[in-house]
Formats: C-alpha cells, sequence, structure tokens
C-alpha cells in the first residue's frame, strides 16, 4: 500500500521561506504527477504546483516566480520550496501523487496528511 508522508510545515513571517517534502512509500510501478495542494481557511482546495514525470512543471499564477516544486528521483519524494511568502499563503498544504501501484492496474490519486503553513504579517 502506498503511504504518502509529509513534513515541513510551520510558522514565518512574510518574506520568509519554508521547505516542504513529502515521501512515498510503497510499491510504485508508475509514478505519473506530483502535485501540491493548499486549502486556506474557508476556502475550497487549490493546485499550487505539479510535476510531471517527464519532468514538466506547472504553477498557479499566485506562486509564480516564488514557489518551486522538485523531485528526488531515488527517494520518491516531492518537494516544495517557498520563497517570499506572504500571509495569503497560509493554508493547510497537502501533496498529491497520481501513480500505479504494483497491486493494481490503474492510476489513482494518493494523499498525504497535510501539513500547516501560517505566515505572519
Amino acid at each position: 500500500q502506498v503511504q504518502l508522508v509529509e513534513s515541513g510545515g510551520g510558522l514565518v513571517q512574510a518574506g520568509g521561506s519554508l521547505k516542504l517534502s513529502c515521501a512515498a512509500s510503497g510499491n510504485i510501478f508508475s509514478l505519473i504527477a506530483m502535485r501540491w495542494y493548499r486549502q486556506a481557511p474557508g476556502k475550497q482546495r487549490e493546485s499550487v504546483a505539479t510535476r510531471t514525470s517527464g519532468g514538466s512543471t506547472y504553477y498557479a499564477d499566485s506562486v509564480k516566480g516564488r514557489f518551486t516544486i522538485s523531485r528526488d528521483n531515488d527517494q520518491n519524494t516531492v518537494y516544495l520550496q517557498m520563497n517570499s511568502l506572504k500571509p495569503e499563503d497560509t493554508g493547510i498544504y497537502y501533496c498529491n501523487f497520481f501513480l500505479v501501484p504494483y497491486s493494481s492496474t490503474y492510476a489513482s490519486d494518493y494523499w498525504g496528511q497535510g501539513t500547516q503553513v501560517t505566515v505572519a504579517s
């Protein structure tokens, strides 16, 4: 069974930086895409960054130039480097892997447990 474990959230002052990590364990046959989502209080969950298996990356307009998604291939770990943080970046950040496990023949979404990021003004 595939599990995702996140780490790296916390409290930071506006303008500061944080780096989130999400490590996958379990038998993964094919990793198709890795994403970071966030959910601010009272708002819907939104996608902030995507990295495909081919290495393409996509960002929400609100984080372009400030956030960077990267991957450690050997460890099936995805990172989100967040710089120049703003109070509006506050929320719970979730990692998401779209993958095919060895136990299946089709791809499914897997989610991390979420990590709180709070940016103080």
